[in-house]
């Protein structure tokens, strides 16, 4: 079994527009509503792929128990920590050239009581997991340093440990020496507190965070695919993307490599299938089976070092 966490949930409201009018009447021409936050992400595109996934949630309020309702018309199996506050609202509102401005909420606050339950519930879940995914952002009201004290409490357990978040808990966690970390390009010059360019720049940075404590870093790089580093090699692949909306690309492209089980190249192939194919879909939604092109990855034999990157992480 794979377990998600995802401390700080929400409901992805996307809303499609012909035209997006600054300070005027917008009509929208389609809505979507999905459950969201990068954990649960991960565990929807798991749960549509048949593996084994249990998606632990800090979820309060009316806006809570429709997460929950939507999670399970899914076939996941949820673990909900009730919360003092209600689950955010996050919007997306797309243009027909795939175009997306977003709004997304700071969400509820977690009391001390609240973090202290979510930690036993994931240590709980943790418990023979193949996989513990810890992912997105910390709500407020909790510390920089959570993210870092559970990956060390789960390490404990044998449980190998992904965590996909941004800022100052990234930075920690990833001194907690975590398994696996899957940054975006924004996320990496964050840490590395530089622009990164190139191919080549991608490179260095993952060597920094390795230098850090992490064991192998997967970095998602929107149209320019995505790139895992580890202390014995790298590799490197690209598929071709229509672009719908983006929302969720990177948390399907995790998704996907794990869904693989073993690592390494045939895991990073797999990963960016699913990220394309998440990319072509509405809204936040997760790709199936018939969605994904694997023939249509390409791994390069060398990394392109020198290649300039398109920017849109």
């Amino acid at each position: 079994m794979i377990v998600t966490v995802t401390a700080n949930p929400s409901l992805d409201r996307t809303v499609q527009v012909r035209k997006l009018v600054r300070g005027g009447l917008n009509r929208a021409s389609s809505i979507r509503v999905d459950p969201g936050g990068k954990g649960i992400n991960v565990a929807r595109a798991l749960a549509q792929h048949g593996v084994d996934v249990r998606a632990v949630v800090a979820a309060g309020g009316i806006e809570g128990q429709q997460l929950v309702a939507l999670l399970a018309g899914l076939s996941i199996d949820v673990l909900r920590v009730p919360a003092v506050g209600p689950v955010r609202i996050n919007m997306s509102v797309v243009e027909p050239d795939a175009t997306v401005t977003k709004f997304n909420e700071p969400g509820a606050l977690l009391d001390a009581g609240d973090a202290r339950a979510l930690c036993e519930a994931v240590l709980r879940s943790a418990d023979g997991a193949n996989w513990v995914v810890i992912a997105g952002s910390l709500p407020p009201g909790v510390s920089s340093a959570y993210y870092a004290g559970l990956i060390r409490m789960i390490g404990s357990l044998g449980v190998p440990v992904v965590v996909d978040t941004s800022g100052p808990a990234l930075h920690e966690a990833v001194q907690a020496r975590p398994t696996l970390v899957k940054p975006n390009l924004r996320e990496l010059e964050e840490t590395v507190g530089h622009s990164i360019t190139t191919i080549g720049g991608v490179v260095d940075a993952a060597d920094e965070i390795l230098e850090l404590g992490a064991d192998t870093v997967l970095a998602s790089l929107g149209a320019d695919g995505a790139l895992l580093r580890g202390h014995d090699g790298c590799g490197y692949a690209e598929a071709p993307v229509t672009a719908q909306n983006a929302v969720g690309a990177g948390d399907a492209l995790l998704a996907g490599y794990l869904s693989e089980g073993c690592g390494g190249l045939p895991a990073l192939v797999t990963a960016v299938a699913w990220g394309a194919a998440a990319a072509s879909l509405p809204g936040s939604a997760m790709p199936q089976p018939h969605d994904l092109r694997p023939d249509l990855v390409r791994v390069e034999s060398r990394v392109p070092w020198d290649r300039r990157l398109h920017r849109d992480p």
